[in-house]
């Protein structure tokens, strides 16, 4: 059967990330919120949460983290689709890949604000024969 847990930040962080690594940067809060754009979530709704740089981390790098993800196989694939905003030309968003046995973080997607003020949605598949983390 299908695992997926959808992540909506509407009462709080979703289970799949870490509860405790918010003070990265990162808020949360709607359109209704007077921080700027994005005025509403990928689907219209100004009232529904997403996360958001805080207007101080403008030159510098936040990261969320998930929980740990068990090892993938035929059964168990891993696709995580979200959506995504980006309002500077300057800012990057990248995913990374952290398999328990390595200390590096292997970078598996990036996009650059080309495309900025607009909701993207993206899926990235991963594969990883050991416990990991996104």
């Amino acid at each position: 059967g299908s695992s997926c847990e959808k992540c909506d930040f509407e009462t709080d962080l979703c289970k799949a990330l870490h509860e405790l690594h918010l003070q990265s940067g990162w808020i949360r809060r709607n359109g209704q919120s007077g921080m700027g754009p994005p005025y509403s979530d990928h689907n219209g709704s100004d009232s529904a949460y997403f996360l958001s740089l805080s207007s101080e981390m403008r030159s510098s790098s936040a990261t969320l983290r998930t929980n740990v993800f068990l090892p993938t196989d035929e059964e168990h694939i891993c696709q995580i689709t979200f959506h995504y905003w980006i309002s500077q030309t300057s800012g990057t968003l990248m995913v990374g890949l952290q398999k328990h046995s390595e200390d590096a973080i292997t970078n598996i997607w990036q996009v650059s604000g080309k495309l900025q003020n607009q909701w993207k949605t993206n899926t990235i598949t991963i594969n990883s024969t050991e416990k990991y983390e996104v």
